[in-house]
């Protein structure tokens, strides 16, 4: 095989791989709980998804906006190391406004990278083509 026939087979090998990952569907979990293992479980399911190739975006929605502030690290550890790694890989964690207001969760207090929700924020990822959606 020559080195230009070899070439073109690599960058049409890298184009098909670039289209299956985009063709890869998005995963928008909706996190409501502050229970340790679900919690944890859910976020372990996500981070496993993400690493497939999925684009995530999480919502802290309900209890489980309790996760994304520092305040409670003690008593969320491992769902907080989760949540840091899965924004580090370019996951998108969306914390709910009212439930923040209600379990008395300031934004002053959100892990770095947080981000308050809004209808355009939540519905630009929840209604992206080829979204999945799943509440844990």
């Amino acid at each position: 095989m020559s080195l230009r026939s070899a070439l073109t087979a690599f960058f049409a090998l890298i184009v098909c791989a670039a289209a299956q990952a985009a063709d890869r569907p998005s995963l928008f979990l909706n996190l409501t709980t502050d229970n340790s293992q679900r919690s944890e479980t859910g976020l372990i399911f996500a981070k496993n998804q993400l690493e497939r190739g999925h684009a995530l975006t999480v919502l802290l929605n309900d209890q489980a906006v309790r996760m994304g502030s520092s305040t409670n690290l003690r008593n969320f550890v491992n769902q907080q190391k989760l949540l840091r790694e899965l924004m580090g890989k370019g996951a998108v964690v969306l914390v709910c406004r009212v439930c923040m207001r209600h379990y008395g969760v300031t934004e002053a207090s959100l892990m770095q990278g947080m981000q308050l929700d809004d209808p355009e924020r939540v519905g630009e990822a929840l209604f992206r083509d080829n979204t999945r959606t799943l509440t844990w």
